[in-house]
């Protein structure tokens, strides 16, 4: 027999799991749609979604949920503290610990993919939306989000 799961809690564990579904959605679809390259750093805060993602698919399947899922908050709190460390980097605020990185293609001849990857620099906006670079966007969404999904799964303790 399971435990009911407080509505609020629901709502956390399916925010922890659609935030970084979306946010690592629309990072691939730039990638691979629009060509837009990630830089390292932009890798980085790629890991903590993925990290996020399973521990919310997993609170679908096993309890105890609000532990998961707060776990799952935390790791898209801190890939929404990177992009706020990379959006710095790209306004020049402070300088980044790299400045490039490369994403080789695969198949053919190794050294011939290296050569002709393209060279993506981390300190260098490839694209914006209103002002807003997509580090500066991840960082945004993903510290509001989890911040959401802290207070919900707080406010489902009371319920």
């Amino acid at each position: 027999m399971s435990v009911p799961v407080p509505a609020p809690v629901r709502a956390a564990r399916a925010l922890a799991f659609l935030v970084p579904a979306g946010l690592l959605g629309g990072a691939y679809i730039s990638q691979y749609v629009f060509g837009l390259y990630p830089c390292e750093m932009c890798w980085w805060q790629r890991y903590p979604h993925f990290f996020a993602l399973a521990l919310a698919a997993l609170a679908f399947a096993r309890a105890p949920v609000r532990p998961l899922v707060a776990v799952a908050a935390l790791a898209i709190l801190t890939s929404g503290l990177i992009g706020a460390f990379h959006a710095g980097v790209e306004l020049g605020w402070w300088e980044g610990v790299t400045s490039c990185a490369t994403t080789a293609a695969g198949g053919g001849n190794p050294l011939d993919a290296i050569m002709a990857a393209p060279v993506i620099r981390c300190d260098v906006v490839q694209f914006s939306f209103l002002g807003v670079s997509m580090a500066g966007w991840n960082f945004l969404i993903s510290t509001a989000s989890a911040l959401a999904i802290l207070f919900l799964i707080g406010f489902g303790r009371k319920a």
